[in-house]
C-alpha cells in the first residue's frame, strides 16, 4: 500500500457501481475518501464503513450534481470536512456520478435531453469550476466517460455526446490547470454488467452474449475492472499521464 498522509479523494456517486468501487481501490492506496450520494443514504453509509475498515477516513456527502446552485454550500462542507482531516484541500477529484438513458434518436424527449446534459455535462463542467479553491496545487482529476465515444450502439446517442463533451472539457482542464501542476485525464469504461445499466440487459437478455462476443477478453465488464485505474491514476506513479482518454472496455470492437 501507497501510505501519502492526509491525501483525500473526492468520489461523486461513491455509493453504488462504479463509484464504490473506485473509493474502496482509492481507500487501498492510503487515501482518505469522500463520496457523495444522490438518495441512498444507506448504501453511502455502507461504503463509508468499507473505506474505514481498511484504516482510512471516509464520510458520505449529498450531492445532486444537476443542481449547480448547491455547488457553493457543497464546497463548503468539503472545505469543513478537510478542515476536520487535517488538511487543506482535497488532491483528487473523481467525477463519476451519473445516470444512463436509452432511447433511439426518434424518441429522445427534451426532458431526457436536458437531464443528461445538467448530470453529465453542466453538472460535471461547474461542480470542477466549484471545486477549484478547494483542489490542492499538483492535484488529479478524472472524469468518467464511456466507450460509446469511440464505438456505437443504437438508442446512446444523448449520453455518449454528453461523454463526448466531457472528453473535450478534460483536455481542457489538463491545459488551463497545468500551471497549477494539476493533471486531468479520462477512463472510459465499455459495457459494464452492474446496477447502472441493469434495466438496458434486463430489457434484452441477450446483450450480454452480444458484448461478449465483440469483446477479445470474451466477456462484459464488472465494476472491479473500473476502479483499479481510477484508483492508479490517483497515484505518484500515474504523474505523467495528462489529457489523457484510457479505455478499460476489454477490447470492444478492435
Amino acid at each position: 500500500m501507497e501510505h501519502t498522509a492526509h491525501k483525500i479523494a473526492l468520489v461523486t456517486g461513491g455509493s453504488r457501481g462504479l463509484g464504490e468501487n473506485a473509493a474502496l481501490r482509492i481507500a487501498d492506496h492510503g487515501r482518505d475518501v469522500i463520496i457523495t450520494y444522490h438518495s441512498n443514504a444507506d448504501a453511502a453509509q455502507a461504503t463509508v464503513a468499507a473505506i474505514e475498515a481498511k484504516g482510512q477516513r471516509a464520510k458520505a456527502l449529498q450531492l445532486d450534481v444537476r443542481n449547480v446552485s448547491s455547488f457553493q454550500a457543497f464546497g463548503e462542507q468539503v472545505k469543513s470536512t478537510v478542515a476536520e482531516w487535517g488538511a487543506k484541500g482535497i488532491d483528487y477529484l473523481v467525477n463519476n456520478a451519473g445516470t444512463g438513458a436509452h432511447a433511439m434518436l426518434t424518441d429522445t424527449d427534451e426532458a431526457t435531453f436536458d437531464n443528461l446534459v445538467n448530470t453529465h455535462f453542466k453538472g460535471v463542467y461547474f461542480l470542477t469550476q466549484h471545486l477549484l479553491p478547494v483542489l490542492n496545487d499538483g492535484g488529479r482529476i478524472v472524469n468518467i466517460s464511456t466507450g460509446l465515444t469511440r464505438f456505437t450502439f443504437p438508442g446512446y446517442s444523448a449520453y455518449a455526446a454528453m461523454k463526448g463533451a466531457i472528453e473535450t472539457y478534460t483536455k481542457y482542464l489538463a491545459k488551463e490547470l497545468g500551471p497549477r501542476g494539476i493533471g486531468a485525464n479520462l477512463v472510459a469504461p465499455g459495457a459494464i454488467d452492474n446496477d447502472f445499466n441493469k434495466d438496458a440487459f434486463d430489457h434484452n437478455p441477450q446483450m450480454r452474449d452480444t458484448i461478449s462476443g465483440i469483446t477479445a477478453l470474451g466477456r462484459v465488464g464488472v465494476s472491479d475492472d473500473i476502479g483499479g485505474i481510477v484508483a492508479f491514476l490517483c497515484t505518484e506513479d500515474a504523474r505523467w499521464i495528462n489529457a489523457q482518454r484510457i479505455e478499460a472496455s476489454g477490447g470492444m470492437f478492435i
